[in-house]
Parts: C-alpha cells; structure tokens; sequence
C-alpha cells in the first residue's frame, strides 16, 4: 500500500474511533455481495472495509480502491 494511504488510514482512523459516522469519513453501507459491510473512504479512490461486532467493536476487514470490491466476498 502506498505511504500517502497508510499515513491518511492513521489520521483517519483516529476520527473513526469517535465518530465512525463523521461525514468527511464518506462511511456508507455497500450493497451485492458485500451487504453485510460498511466502508469509509481514503484519498486516491481508497475504501476501508469493515464491519461493526456488537456496540463497542469494528472488524477492519480490507483496504483497497474501489475497483478491488469486485475482489472481495463476505467469507
């Protein structure tokens, strides 16, 4: 993954913590085959994949660009 994602993940993820919701975070529900997950997105066309586990807990499924959904199944 190229340094300018994972350094935008880290400051993302920072304001995901506190307001998963927040709306330059672009989190939104996915559709198809990955309807069970959200995403929230990174600069470049860069998306987190992951799901919310109960009331306090996140899985962080995948990082990718949006191309990589096609890629991706619930498994």
């Amino acid at each position: 993954m190229p340094l300018r994602i994972k350094e935008d993940f880290g400051e993302k993820i920072e304001r995901f913590k506190t307001h998963p919701f927040d709306s330059t975070l672009g989190t939104h529900k996915l559709h198809g085959n990955l309807a069970d997950y959200f995403a929230f997105c990174l600069r470049d066309g860069y998306r987190v994949l992951f799901d919310f586990e109960g009331d306090n807990n996140v899985l962080l499924v995948n990082i990718g660009s949006h191309n990589d959904y096609s890629k991706w199944s619930r498994g």
